[in-house]
C-alpha cells in the first residue's frame, strides 16, 4: 500500500513537472539567469549584459532585459553564447519605443514605454506556454493570437484581443498565472519595475 501511494505521488509531480515544461529555461534554475551575490550587471544577472547585440539607438540598454538574454541568445562574434541565437535585425524589434500606429502593446507588457524580450516572452519555468510566450498559442498552432495582443487591426476578426490571456509569473501576492488582456487596463502599471 504504501509502495502504490509512493509511486502514485511520483507519477503525480512527475506529471506536473512535464505539464510546465515549456522550453529549454526547464533545465536551469534560477541561479542559471540570475546571481544574488555577485551580478554581472546592474540587475541580479549571471550573464553580462551582452549591448553589443542590442539594436543600434535601444533605450538604455545595459539595464534592459533583453541585454541579459542575448548574453546566450546571440552569436559568439556578436558578444553570446550561440544558444538559439537571434540578430536584432532579423527578429522583431526590441529596445525601441513602441511606434502607437504600428503596435496597440498593453503598457503593462512594456519596460519603461520600450519592448523588451520580457513584452512577448515570460522566461520563468512556470509559464507553461509555447517558448514561453505570453499568450497561450496551442503549441504554435495559433500564433495570430499571440500576434493579436499588440497588432488586433491586423488579425483576423475572430480573435478578440480583449479575451487574450496574459501570461506572467512576476507576480509574488497573485503569483504565477495569467489575466485578461482587457484586467490589465490602460492605466495598469507594468510587471516589471525598472532601475533608473
Amino acid at each position: 500500500m504504501l509502495k502504490e501511494l509512493f509511486l502514485g505521488t511520483a507519477l503525480v509531480l512527475l506529471g506536473a513537472g512535464v505539464a510546465l515544461a515549456a522550453g529549454a529555461h526547464d533545465g536551469l534554475e534560477c541561479t542559471g539567469c540570475h546571481n544574488i551575490h555577485y551580478a554581472k550587471g546592474p540587475v541580479i544577472f549571471e550573464v553580462a549584459p551582452n549591448v553589443k547585440a542590442m539594436p543600434k539607438g535601444a533605450v538604455n540598454p545595459a539595464k534592459s532585459v533583453a541585454a541579459l538574454c542575448l548574453g546566450c541568445h546571440s552569436s559568439s562574434d556578436n558578444g553570446g553564447m550561440d544558444i538559439l541565437p537571434i540578430s536584432a535585425h532579423t527578429t522583431h524589434p526590441f529596445g525601441m519605443p513602441v511606434d502607437p500606429k504600428v503596435a496597440k502593446v498593453p503598457p503593462a507588457l512594456l519596460r519603461g514605454g520600450v519592448m523588451d524580450c520580457v513584452s512577448c516572452h515570460d522566461p520563468h519555468p512556470s509559464n507553461p506556454n509555447y517558448k514561453y510566450l505570453r499568450v497561450d498559442t496551442k503549441g504554435g498552432d495559433d500564433m495570430q493570437a499571440f500576434c493579436a495582443l499588440c497588432h488586433p487591426a491586423k488579425a483576423d476578426g475572430s480573435v478578440s484581443r480583449d479575451k487574450l490571456m496574459i501570461f506572467n509569473s512576476m507576480d509574488e501576492v497573485k503569483g504565477a498565472g495569467s489575466t485578461p488582456v482587457s484586467g490589465l487596463g490602460a492605466g495598469a502599471p507594468g510587471p516589471f519595475p525598472v532601475k533608473k
